[in-house]
């Protein structure tokens, strides 16, 4: 099709109406933008209350009342007038902007697209002042209490191709509702209340952000959440963020705001979600409400029509902080799981009590010397040596005496970990509380896949391979971690090298890429064209395949290169070498090298997931056991 042939005109300078009509475009988008920019007058107004009445979908009517400071008569004209505002009055105040608004265009625009009225009154005049369509319309005496309100009734009604382009009444209440939400969780202080076509939809009243959020992002949230604080000279990161496992398949559980603005920011959405990056999987969506605040000169608002698009001064400084904001309250976190545990509970420095090794030769084939020798030393955050043999007996899986049960039973009864016979064992007179082992302690193995342990709470589930491919995997990244800043990868000789046929591309890789291998802990040379040797392998994976290690890691370094694996990828292919190592399913574990598991799950970061985002346990509360078989109904 040929375009249309531009008409030949001199240049004309266009009417008032028709330039707000054109900034109408950008600015009152749907009615949900008229929502937006009315609320926010509203809050830069000082209002405690707010109160949002639509009528289908907003298209015919939008009226937003607040308590807030009100407007004198004699400036209602300016109110509706293009680019008047009380907000900003020069430059420096522009690049210090406090306010959700201070464009002084909304209404104006608004006003040109719409049928406007305002009533408003100040604390101080003895009734209220109303005008009518437009800068030009007639100020007079009205009814009203002290604030404003602002009516606006059928958008688009001089301009029916806009009108056009809306959806269905229910999509655009949808919209508008959405704004609302947003507005509402940033600011707990205020309450809201919201009706469409004459029904009250929501009302929040005035309350502290925790249960703000949890009004309007649902219970599963509250029962899965972070608390965030944290200050790092001029920024201030405070909110929640969602645990890992309350993962969602969308991302309409995400609320960023930079100084009380809502925000879609593609440098904050990459810092949140990279500080999730090793415990949720790609395809998931962490849940979040997060509140960055700052000196308003390091950002600028005003670079979207829409103001909710923002630019930072120091963009990689305000990435990082974010970032390791987010990812330090991920890591302090012990074993948590969505649905199980309303809060998190963190189990760090825990030690080993009293006891001996009272396993029989045949049983003493877990981790071995990997753990503690010493009953009052802490537990070592060496993981699993599936296959290993213990060499003496008095290298105990876990230096802990089975008195400790009765520790965590008010009755008194417990039973102990080597017998499957119950028998009565009297609570030690000075032992551990019942919050030092919030996993409990372990009853049973299931299917050689999951281990039941019991807790104050009730019965506590895991995934023995997944929990102990995030301990595995944490290690690794500490023992990298440490390389770095100076101290020596724990490296493990092979006896007997481990040969394996290679072809020609793996065989170049292991020549042309000796320092990233040695970096990573691995000794991998070439015996001939055809075979690759590995001599050694990181102490924490002496127990897995060395063949199949040596083949991910040459895989990974021939696909990304050297330096990429260490910086870019290092994550991914810790992961893998993790999932390698982790205890298999059908590895009969006995009690003590269960609870062992347990112990170093509570003393691992980020032990509530595995590094594929999947949870490591699950606590089943004494309540719900009660519920499954109608005790006390």
């Amino acid at each position: 099709m040929n375009a249309p042939v531009p008409t030949h005109r001199p240049i004309l300078q266009l009417n008032d109406q028709l330039i707000s009509q054109i900034a109408a475009g950008e600015v009152v988008e749907r009615p949900s933008a008229v929502v937006k920019e009315l609320l926010e007058n509203a809050l830069d107004a000082g209002a405690t209350q707010v109160t949002i009445r639509l009528e289908e979908g907003g298209v015919k009517r939008i009226a937003i009342t607040d308590n807030g400071r009100g407007i004198a008569p004699d400036q209602l004209p300016l109110a509706l007038a293009r680019h008047a505002t009380s907000k900003i009055a020069s430059l420096t105040e522009l690049e210090h902007v406090a306010t959700l608004g201070f464009r002084g265009e909304a209404l104006a625009s608004i006003a040109s697209v719409a049928a406007v009225s305002i009533t408003s009154r100040t604390l101080d005049a003895p009734h209220a002042w109303e005008i009518v369509g437009s800068h030009l319309g007639t100020v007079a005496p009205s009814s009203g209490p002290c604030g404003t309100t602002i009516d606006v009734q059928d958008l688009y009604f001089n301009t029916p191709a806009r009108r056009k382009f809306l959806k269905s009444e229910q999509t655009e209440y949808g919209h508008c509702a959405e704004v609302v939400r947003r507005i509402a969780l940033s600011r707990p202080d205020v309450s809201f209340s919201l009706t469409h076509n004459g029904r009250t939809i929501d009302h929040w009243n005035v309350c502290e952000m925790a249960k703000r959020s949890s009004q309007i992002l649902g219970s599963d949230f509250a029962e899965a959440r972070l608390a965030i604080d944290e200050a790092a000279g001029p920024l201030r990161l405070h909110g929640y963020a969602g645990l890992p496992t309350a993962s969602k398949a969308r991302a309409d559980g995400q609320f960023f705001y930079v100084n009380g603005r809502y925000v879609r920011d593609k440098l904050l959405v990459h810092a949140v979600r990279a500080a999730y990056q090793d415990v949720l999987h790609g395809d998931r969506f962490p849940s979040y409400v997060l509140a960055l605040d700052l000196d308003p000169a390091l950002v600028d608002v005003n670079v979207h029509p829409s103001k909710i698009e923002v630019r930072f001064r120091d963009s990689r400084a305000v990435h990082q902080f974010v970032f390791h904001a987010v990812q330090r309250a991920l890591a302090a976190t012990s074993a948590t799981a969505h649905g199980s545990v309303p809060a998190p509970i963190t189990a760090a420095g825990i030690t080993t009590s009293g006891g001996s090794d009272w396993r029989r030769p045949h049983e003493q084939t877990g981790f071995g010397t990997q753990l503690n020798e010493s009953p009052s030393q802490t537990f070592s955050p060496s993981p699993f040596a599936p296959g290993s043999r213990w060499d003496a007996p008095e290298q105990a899986g876990v230096a802990q005496s089975t008195a400790n049960y009765g520790a965590l039973f008010a009755d008194g009864a417990a039973r102990p970990a080597a017998s499957t016979a119950v028998m009565p064992m009297p609570a030690p007179s000075s032992g551990p509380s019942n919050d030092d082992f919030p996993l409990g302690f372990a009853l049973a193995q299931l299917h050689g896949i999951y281990i039941l342990a019991q807790n104050t709470r009730g019965l506590v589930l895991v995934d023995m391979h997944a929990a102990h491919e995030r301990i595995l995997y944490e290690q690794l990244k500490n023992a990298l971690d440490a390389r770095v800043d100076g101290q020596d990868m724990q490296v493990q000789s092979l006896l007997i090298p481990v040969t394996f046929f290679a072809d020609a591309i793996e065989v170049a890789t292991a020549n042309d890429h000796q320092d990233t291998l040695t970096a990573l802990g691995f000794d991998i040379a070439a015996l001939s064209p055809t075979t690759l040797a590995v001599r050694a392998v990181p102490t924490l994976l002496k127990n897995a395949d060395a063949q199949t290690l040596a083949r991910d890691v040459l895989r990974d370094v021939r696909e990304f290169g050297g330096s990429r694996v260490l910086i870019e990828r290092r994550n991914e292919l810790l992961g893998t070498l993790a999932c390698h190592t982790a205890v298999r399913a059908n590895r009969i574990l006995s009690n003590p090298e269960m609870n062992a598991l347990l112990r170093q799950m509570e003393s691992t970061e980020r032990a509530d997931q595995c590094n594929h985002g999947r949870p490591t346990w699950v606590q089943l509360d004494i309540s719900a056991l009660d519920k499954l078989f109608l005790r006390g109904q």
